[in-house]
């Protein structure tokens, strides 16, 4: 058997072992590096991370090449990687696929795909499965999470847009009709960030059959909680990205107001060091 189907192989088993899979979200290579080095053995990217990292909009497609960049120097970490790419960077089935024989051929283990597209709309769900399974014909090992943002624009968009019939029927019932379809097309796990009640967790745990993915919230269930629920894969999308540049911003207030500075921090030669730790 060769590399790259072990590393298929094994990232597909870390979704159905007694805990669910602990997935940090990196935006550059020293964030992954440094996780790489505090004994995390899977990653994902956050597209949000990696479009603000890099001075442009997230989910507008535009940041393919950034994404691509990152995925290949991220898959020599002795680590297994899933790269978030938007909406596939496309709505052409051919050209999201060979990006996915691209990551695949990177060295990369997976890849996230959403359904939610510039301007608060949802991709047609017929369309969405077309990728899915363009991907999937391309790259069968390719671990596919598939996500759904109904939850999140159920919240910021009543009219949603991208389908009319949801405000009527509902986002749980919306998103399983989704996570279903997207399941039925290929998909290898389902992702519905903004699901954070319990009830809503648990019905989408029981009612699609695909490791499910949800979003660690701070003040949410725990992580051993959302296994109880039923969840498989817990991720931190964008949540670490968010912390590092609060956490730069205080420092800097902090010392330029002469108040405490945090103790702690990473020194320059260990900064320096996170660049060619892992060759």
């Amino acid at each position: 058997m060769n590399a790259k189907i072990d590393r298929f192989e094994e990232f597909r088993a870390l979704h159905h072992g007694e805990r669910p899979l602990f997935l940090p979200n990196a935006w550059d290579h020293a964030s992954a590096a440094a996780l790489v080095a505090r004994g995390f053995t899977a990653l994902g990217t956050t597209s949000l991370g990696v479009a603000a990292a890099a001075g442009k909009p997230d989910a507008a497609g535009v940041t393919r090449e950034d994404t691509m960049r990152l995925a290949a120097g991220l898959a020599r970490l002795p680590a297994l990687i899933s790269v978030d790419v938007e909406g596939g960077f496309s709505e052409d089935p051919c050209e999201v696929a060979a990006l996915a024989a691209e990551l695949a051929e990177a060295g990369v283990a997976g890849l996230n795909i959403e359904d939610g597209r510039p301007g608060g709309t949802l991709a047609g769900r017929d369309r969405q499965c077309a990728l899915i399974a363009a991907i999937k014909d391309a790259v069968p090992g390719l671990f596919v999470n598939a996500r759904t943002d109904v939850f999140w624009f159920a919240a910021t968009e009543p009219s949603w847009s991208g389908d009319p019939e949801g405000a009527r029927r509902g986002p749980l019932a919306v998103a399983l009709e989704r996570v279903r379809a997207y399941r039925d097309a290929g998909a290898d796990g389902v992702f519905v960030p903004g699901a954070g009640d319990e009830p809503a967790i648990a019905a989408l745990a029981a009612g699609v059959d695909a490791p499910l993915n949800i979003l660690f919230t701070p003040g949410g269930p725990s992580v051993a909680r959302l296994g109880e629920l039923g969840v498989r894969r817990v991720s931190c999308g964008s949540l670490l990205f968010r912390a590092a540049l609060h956490n730069a911003v205080e420092l800097a207030w902090a010392a330029a107001h002469e108040e405490v500075v945090a103790a702690g921090l990473p020194s320059y030669a260990q900064a320096q060091a996170l660049a060619g730790a892992f060759g």
